[in-house]
């Protein structure tokens, strides 16, 4: 591992880069994007620190409220963890791999040799979104396909976060398991795989899978920390949840909540959540998965009071009056101060008797 970087001048390309990232670091601060979490927050920097060792004094974790699967590391430290990879990721040891994996990028400098590439092409705009800036958040996708790190890159962060992980204590064996997850939902898209510029930037599917698994073979052991991950981000999964529906992505989003819930079968949140989207999406069929799904977050128990209201709003669509106000009733009761309780009360009043 290199030693800890002195901060370059700011005349250097590099210097540039990193006053403009300290900019950048200043505007997330103040960020409504910014989960203020202290607890989660201190959870995840500790990660960060077990996996960077000597670094640790120089990386800066930002929790960052995105329904989209990354992270990033900048050069001047400033690391953002998005609430859609916490979602995504089943232990600490997945984590481990998605942050030892931008470690790697920033131990190697790679971000600078972008910058130069970037800046050779008149795109140097562009390349802040390399960060996840917070405001670029909707345009996450684009610039990716434009401006990510190469393949060779990606394959050097690999191995780097691999043995980062090994070093501290993780599972390697986990690094493969993030990577198949995250296919499962791009496999979803009606585009498939081909046009996700995610995929475009990194290694193909078969030959990164491969490589990971074969690294982690060459010293198998360690933990995943499951429980612990469980327990960290328990008071978070309703809310992430939430943004995941409204990211409006059915084909994605259910994919993943079908995986989250073949994972983890028994909690309602995800069945709820799964009903969401089809609702939403109300095609052919849809309306009926989404009572299914409704009524088995009901059956599990604890469930959110977002369950009774979407039965009540299917049932609404379908005309069926008695059971829409049975739902309906059951919404206002279990959630009182909902903002949507008005809205809510009038539908029941409309419902012919």
């Amino acid at each position: 591992m290199p030693a800890r970087f002195a901060r370059p001048d700011v005349s250097t390309d590099e210097g540039g880069l990193w006053a403009m990232m300290d900019r950048e670091e200043r505007r997330l601060r103040r960020s409504p994007f910014n989960l203020r979490d202290a607890k989660l927050h201190a959870y995840v920097q500790d990660i960060a620190c077990r996996l960077t060792a000597d670094h640790c004094p120089d990386v800066r974790v930002y929790l960052v409220s995105a329904p989209f699967f990354n992270a990033s590391m900048a050069p001047n430290g400033m690391m953002q963890v998005w609430s859609g990879l916490m979602l995504r990721v089943d232990n600490e040891a997945q984590l481990a791999t998605v942050l030892g994996h931008e470690i790697g990028h920033y131990l190697q400098r790679h971000s600078v040799e972008r910058l130069r590439d970037a800046k050779t092409r008149a795109a140097f705009g562009q390349f802040l979104g390399l960060f996840g800036v917070v405001g670029m958040v909707g345009q996450l996708g684009m610039i990716a396909g434009a401006f990510a790190y190469g393949q060779d890159h990606e394959r050097e962060a690999d191995a780097i976060g691999i043995r980062l992980m090994r070093n501290a204590g993780y599972d390697p064996a986990e690094a493969a398991k993030v990577w198949e997850n995250l296919l499962v939902e791009v496999r979803a898209r009606p585009e498939g795989e081909s046009t996700s510029p995610f995929f475009a930037t990194h290694p193909p599917v078969a030959e990164r899978q491969e490589t990971l698994a074969r690294l982690a073979q060459e010293s198998p052991g360690g933990a995943t920390r499951e429980a612990a991950w469980s327990q960290q981000v328990a008071p978070h999964i309703e809310g992430w949840l939430a943004e995941e529906v409204r990211r409006g992505s059915p084909q994605e989003s259910i994919a993943l909540f079908t995986r989250l819930m073949a994972r983890s079968p028994g909690i309602a949140l995800y069945p709820t959540a799964r009903g969401e989207v089809y609702r939403l999406r109300a095609g052919e069929g849809d309306l009926d998965r989404a009572l299914a799904d409704y009524q088995a977050a009901l059956a599990a128990g604890a469930a959110p009071a977002t369950a009774h209201r979407g039965m009540g709003l299917v049932y609404r669509a379908r005309r069926e009056a008695a059971p829409a106000r049975a739902s309906f009733a059951r919404y206002l009761e279990s959630a009182p101060q909902a903002p949507d309780f008005t809205l809510i009360k009038s539908y029941m009043e409309e419902l012919p008797l």
